[in-house]
This record gives C-alpha cells, sequence and structure tokens, in this order.
C-alpha cells in the first residue's frame, strides 16, 4: 500500500492523490482483514491511523460505502460491514451469475489480444503460485493481484463496461471473505493452481461449457473453506 501523502490545512477538497491513498488504505486493510467485520470507524482514531484530514477520510469512506465494504449508521458513523454466511451465499451466487456469464461473452468476442492478455496473466500466476508458500509475507500481495488480473484478463473481451465493473465489486467482496478464512485455515492451493490451467485451457480452446463449469467449482470453494468454520 502506498503511504498517505501529507496534506496542507484544512482543504475542504481534498487532493485527488490525498484522497485515493486514504482510501486505498483504507479498502486494502478492510479486504485482508485487518480491519474486520463490525469494526467501527471512528473519523478520530483513523486520522491518527492513517495521518489524513477528517475531511478525506470522510470522502473515502464515502467510497467504500459505495462499494459495499463500510455501512453507515447515521450519526453513530461508519463500520466495516459485518460477515455472514448468509451473506457469502449470495456474493457466491451472484459472481457465479455474472462472472459465467462475462466468460461466455468474452470467449465469443476474443482474438489475439485477448489470447496475450490471458496467457500473460496465467503465466505471472503460476510462476508465483508456485512459490508463495516459501515467503507468503513477500509474495502473498503479489499473488492476490496476479489472481485478480487473470480474472480479470479471461473476461475482458466481454464487450460491456458495466459487466467488468460488477466484477470488480463482487471480486473485492469474496476476496474479504477468503482472507478472513485465511485468518484460521489453509487454502487448497494444489486444487486452485489445477483449477487456473483448467481454466487457461478451456478458454483458449473457446470451451465456454467447461470454462463456467470451472469457474462454479473454483469461486465456489472460498464459501465451502468458510462454511467449514462455521
Amino acid at each position: 500500500m502506498s503511504g498517505i501523502e501529507d496534506e496542507i490545512g484544512q482543504d475542504p477538497s481534498p487532493a485527488p492523490g490525498v484522497m485515493e491513498a486514504a482510501y486505498g488504505r483504507l479498502r486494502g486493510e478492510i479486504l485482508a482483514g485487518t480491519l474486520g467485520p463490525g469494526t467501527r470507524l471512528k473519523l478520530d482514531g483513523l486520522r491518527d491511523r492513517y495521518g489524513a484530514s477528517v475531511n478525506t477520510l470522510r470522502e473515502a469512506l464515502s467510497r467504500l460505502l459505495a462499494d459495499g465494504l463500510v455501512q453507515s449508521e447515521g450519526q453513530r458513523g461508519f463500520t466495516v460491514v459485518p460477515a455472514s454466511l448468509a451473506d457469502l451465499h449470495d456474493i457466491t451466487e451472484v459472481r457465479c451469475l455474472l462472472e459465467c456469464e462475462a466468460a461466455r461473452r468474452s470467449l465469443a468476442r476474443a482474438d489475439l489480444e485477448w489470447e496475450a492478455r490471458l496467457v500473460g496473466a496465467y503465466h505471472k500466476l503460476s510462476r508465483v503460485e508456485t512459490i508463495v508458500d516459501e515467503n507468503r509475507e513477500r509474495w502473498g500481495g503479489r499473488l492476490e493481484d496476479y489472481n485478480r488480473e487473470f480474472h480479470a484478463a479471461l473476461i475482458s473481451a466481454c464487450g460491456s463496461r458495466w459487466l467488468l465493473h460488477l466484477f470488480g465489486t463482487m471480486y473485492d467482496q469474496s476476496l474479504r471473505y477468503r482472507m478472513l478464512s485465511l485468518q484460521t485455515a489453509a487454502f487448497p492451493r494444489e486444487q486452485s493452481r489445477r483449477e487456473h490451467r483448467e481454466l487457461l485451457d478451456a478458454a483458449l480452446a473457446r470451451d465456454a461449457e467447461t470454462v463456467c463449469r470451472v469457474l462454479q467449482v473454483h469461486i465456489t470453494k472460498g464459501l465451502e473453506l468458510y462454511e467449514a468454520l462455521k
């Protein structure tokens, strides 16, 4: 995460770079589970934690509210959205529907540029998957970045900016639960690696049925991991 730049004065409209940095740090700590479900987000405490003005933090929290990662409690301020099994079931179902539809459209419109994006994203992901357990602190964040990049590349030719936007939203919601699960349980790494390869091969073969079948299993794995902890 990038650091928050120093702010001068109490400008009611913070510079975009300052607000982006505050938003990025808050979002990252919510997705990683550092700021856990139900955590009260008091402005005074956040100001000390991030070295950002109250105005900057309000703007960042408003964006996180739109992302569905925090909720407003009126005069009581903001809290991180609570976690529940019912919520994760809903997230998983919506993500499966959305990502499979986007993948079908992407395969129907795919060209050599799309193939290059997908193969390139897979190459980076597969390389990090083989070494992440050697140094989780060093490679864990990179693994998450490359995993997102691979899934985004798969649907990148779908031709719908709204499908791509909603993919990012639902991916974040799913990621938050996965990171919460990883605090107490190991992720089935070999299964995930195998599924990524199957997705690549089926996508390059333009086999939409296999891509969607593997995606369903792949996405649902996070739900099963979380359920096992309850």
